[in-house]
């Protein structure tokens, strides 16, 4: 499913601080999102790596172990990527990174500005967009695309070797931890989905879910321009809440998927909607929850409980 992604200056959601995303904040020194872990402290021979979110983020300091210093700016569950605004914390840590990773397509211009704002020599930029082709006005929400993942995973290991190549051995084989020990059973359950349940006609609050539904074979239903929509913070159509309230009425879905920290009115109509109609409903959420999980467990957790609602759903 191809996804036009438009964004929007600001989108107001549940569960988020919504903020004007300004590098004007640069000059100020307001708290940012409190990391754990700063890159530039600490061990002087580690890669000082900043993830725009912790999502890349978790996946960038599990590839790189002892050897790299990770610094995720987006790190708390009420922080919404789209609006964030950076500070001078942030300026500093980025001046100060060997590797900056980015989503791009959209999702985040505050940290590509960032990087630009803030230029140091030697840095690599790593932009998720860029990498796996996908460009603005695409589906931003990559990290629930596992086959991008993947890709992402091996272009960090591919940076952390151009950075440190006498070190190379050590991030080869923390690739091979990742993806075949730490991720097995992500990759395992998007496998079993797909087996057991490809072909499940599901619905969806937004695009968040496109990517995820794409790979693990379900056939999502709701109309593109309305998960476009709520995933923009705009109004879907009256055209499209017609499809979409029509298709949960009709019970024309299996399981209805809805991104928690984006609950709108028209969103939480719907889930009230498929419950009524005794649709299963699944939840999802766009960053790591909850805070200072890792990439493997916050997605385990969610693809258990997909797996779970399907099985339910169509008594496999």
């Amino acid at each position: 499913m191809s996804l036009r992604y438009r964004p929007k200056p600001s989108r107001r959601r549940t569960g988020f601080v919504a903020a004007s995303a300004t590098l004007l904040a640069l000059t100020l020194s307001a708290c940012s999102t409190s990391p754990s872990k700063a890159a530039g402290t600490g061990d002087s021979t580690a890669i000082n790596v900043v993830a725009a979110e912790n999502f890349w983020g978790s996946l960038a300091e599990q590839l790189g172990g002892s050897h790299v210093k990770v610094l995720s700016i987006i790190n708390n569950p009420d922080a919404d990527p789209h609006d964030y605004e950076p500070t001078a914390a942030d300026g500093r840590a980025v001046a100060g990174a060997k590797l900056a990773i980015v989503n791009g397509i959209g999702y985040d211009a505050w940290a590509g500005k960032l990087v630009a704002a803030n230029p140091a020599s030697g840095r690599t930029v790593l932009t998720v967009g860029d990498l796996v082709g996908v460009k603005d006005g695409g589906n931003p929400h990559q990290w629930y695309s596992p086959p991008n993942v993947r890709k992402v995973i091996d272009q960090i290991t591919a940076d952390y070797k151009k950075l440190d190549p006498a070190d190379a051995t050590f991030f080869d084989t923390q690739h091979s931890t990742v993806v075949n020990t730490n991720l097995k059973d992500y990759f395992g359950l998007v496998d079993q989905i797909k087996t057991t349940y490809g072909g499940t006609p599901v619905g969806a609050s937004e695009s968040i879910f496109a990517p995820l539904a794409d790979a693990a074979g379900l056939k999502l239903l709701t109309p593109e321009s309305f998960l476009t929509a709520i995933s923009e913070g705009s109004a879907p159509t009256a055209a499209d809440k017609v499809i979409t309230d029509n298709q949960i009425k009709n019970k024309q879905i299996k399981v209805y998927v809805y991104n928690s920290q984006n609950a709108t009115p028209d969103v939480k109509a719907q889930v009230d909607a498929a419950k009524a109609a005794g649709i299963v409903v699944a939840t999802v959420t766009e960053t790591l929850t909850p805070a200072g999980a890792s990439f493997q467990d916050w997605q385990v957790s969610q693809l258990t409980a997909l797996k779970q609602a399907l099985a339910q759903a169509t008594g496999k």
